[in-house]
């Protein structure tokens, strides 16, 4: 049952490390014209089109959701879809290595506390406290793990630094054509700490997700295991947040840069940037579509999170090095972006 649960949080984790390339393949179109075309695919598209299969009465579900329920995941969805646009800004920053690297591992940090810090202030039957995880073994070293990933992302900043100082101006841009670091670790860190909202969304919809789990486990009396594809019903709701924030934005824009020909203009392969924009929200969903059964097998979501984002870092890293973004370092510096890519996944 473990090794499953992390098999899924690997896949996820592979699609979330992963969603970023198909925008490289876009040509002649402005950042949010290709940003808000994949996100409709991401927010919009696929996650009821994934409920539709997986969730039976999922409709009902959301409609029946109290209010206090369905504002708090919408509210969530919002902040993480801040968090959302300004991921993008961090990769053309700071590229995908150095980029993910800082900004999930504060999304792992604050995902994994924050949640605990609120059950420990409200009291709610089956959910983890931070007092728990300081008192019991099993928390003290989910806590190990939160300290081990904010010494990795100083370590990645510093590595960070290190290139800034190594590289000429032309070389650093060679991979990543806007690299910006002081520009990117502020994004980044923002980011993360506003990219963490998601697993407060999940927190704050979990009464749909166990509505989903006690029509699932009517239908099937004799399951020992909880309901593999019980939050795929809760995105629908926290997505819907992350889309109105980055429609707004991108809409905004689209006016200020005078780029809504993008999206017919003749210049460009438009067949080819609709299937790669689409190919990569559809992929980016998939992280929480096997997030969500990973938690479903692991429980505990304050260790499921840190692992969904440990693999997320894992994989980007992997694309970053292939990518060449740290061509030309010196092997100190490849030393010290590795050993802070370790201490996270540690």
């Amino acid at each position: 049952m473990i090794l499953i649960g992390i098999l899924f949080h690997f896949i996820g984790g592979f699609a979330s490390g992963s969603f970023y390339i198909p925008y490289k393949k876009v040509r002649g179109w402005a950042w949010e014209s290709y940003w808000i075309v994949g996100g409709l695919f991401s927010w919009l598209i696929i996650p009821p089109l994934a409920a539709w299969l997986t969730v039976p009465h999922f409709t009902e579900i959301v409609a029946q959701a109290g209010p206090a329920t369905f504002w708090w995941t919408y509210f969530w969805g919002i902040l993480w879809g801040i968090g959302g646009l300004m991921y993008g800004l961090g990769m053309r920053y700071l590229g995908m290595s150095l980029g993910n690297s800082v900004l999930l591992g504060f999304t792992s940090a604050f995902g994994a506390l924050v949640p605990s810090i609120y059950y420990n202030l409200v009291p709610t039957p089956g959910k983890t406290t931070f007092h728990q995880l300081l008192t019991t073994s099993w928390g003290q070293i989910v806590l190990a793990g939160v300290v081990l990933c904010l010494i990795g992302i100083y370590i990645c900043g510093r590595a960070g630094m290190l290139k800034e100082r190594e590289l000429p101006e032309e070389k650093k841009k060679e991979s990543v054509k806007e690299f910006n670091l002081i520009k990117g670790l502020i994004v980044c860190t923002i980011s993360g700490i506003l990219s963490a909202c998601f697993n407060y969304g999940i927190e704050a919809g979990s009464p749909m997700a166990e509505v989903a789990n006690t029509f699932w486990k009517q239908a099937h009396p004799d399951a020992t295991t909880q309901f593999l594809y019980q939050n795929n019903v809760t995105y629908i709701v926290l997505l819907w947040g992350g889309l109105t924030t980055n429609l707004v934005w991108c809409l905004y824009l689209n006016t200020r840069n005078r780029t809504f020909g993008d999206y017919t203009s003749k210049s460009a392969p438009l067949a080819r940037n609709y299937f790669f924009a689409a190919l990569a929200g559809t992929v980016w969903f998939l992280q929480f579509f096997f997030y969500g059964m990973g938690e479903s097998r692991l429980g505990n979501g304050a260790s499921s999170w840190i692992l969904h984002m440990a693999f997320i870092i894992l994989v980007a890293n992997m694309w970053g090095f292939a990518l060449k973004e740290w061509k030309g370092v010196s092997a100190k510096t490849r030393t010290t972006i590795l050993l802070g890519i370790l201490a996270i996944l540690l």
